[in-house]
């Protein structure tokens, strides 16, 4: 794994995620370095070390869909390092993710998860990506200037400019909920998006709620020859 510095962020990269995301391998050193050295001082930093590139651990080449979030959810015990997700023992549910399961009802029928665990959804394809990989416990958007940005750009820019051998895109739907996920639009070209309100409780109501992402990017999948995805999670009520 190219990636290693002073903490452990990652021991199972996709290798294709090492060779697209490798221009930045410098600034994910530094940014590996600077957590280590704020936990030895005793700072929180959530999703645990060894999750901080989580999305990147299933191939870029299998990415269909791309959710990006803002940054990792800052409760103890609750970061991933999947956007939205969370460990299968977390109760209560974060509202963001609740509005996420009752727009999903409200869409196709879907009855809302026991649990958070979304990772059934990127085992298909689904990048769960957010735009900072880290924060401080207890701290929303304090790692937003650490340096994570030009990486998740890179990786976004990447997925769109992957192609089939006759030059045509390969097929991919950006999911783009909120102001800092469609700041990325234009990282995408003429790819497909979904744009809407943010999931969280402060906007869902604002377009969120009745923008039908789910079955929206299901049919722009089947539009470009891909197999659309199966948005039931294990454990339903």
């Amino acid at each position: 794994m190219p990636f290693t510095s002073g903490i452990p962020l990652s021991s199972s990269i996709a290798g294709d995620w090492a060779d697209l995301l490798a221009p930045e391998a410098d600034r994910i050193h530094r940014i590996g370095d600077e957590l280590q050295r704020r936990i030895n001082a005793g700072e929180h930093i959530l999703p645990p070390p060894a999750h901080i590139l989580r999305a990147f651990t299933q191939p870029a080449e299998q990415v269909k869909v791309l959710v990006i979030g803002q940054d990792p959810y800052p409760t103890p015990g609750h970061a991933v390092g999947l956007s939205f997700s969370v460990d299968p023992g977390v109760r209560p549910l974060p509202r963001s993710l609740v509005n996420i399961y009752k727009e999903l009802k409200a869409d196709l029928g879907i009855e809302p998860a026991q649990h958070g665990d979304l990772s059934a959804w990127a085992n298909q394809g689904v990048l769960l990506l957010n735009r900072a990989l880290s924060v401080t416990a207890g701290q929303a958007n304090s790692h937003r200037n650490l340096g994570w940005e030009p990486v998740t750009e890179l990786a976004v820019r990447s997925l769109a400019a992957r192609r089939h051998p006759d030059g045509s895109p390969l097929p991919l739907v950006a999911i783009l909920w909120g102001r800092q996920a469609q700041s990325l639009a234009p990282l995408l070209g003429g790819l497909p998006r979904i744009e809407s309100a943010h999931p969280s409780p402060l906007s869902a109501s604002r377009g969120f709620f009745g923008s039908r992402p789910f079955s929206r990017a299901n049919e722009l999948l089947v539009q470009q020859g891909a197999t659309p995805v199966d948005w039931r999670l294990p454990g339903v009520r």
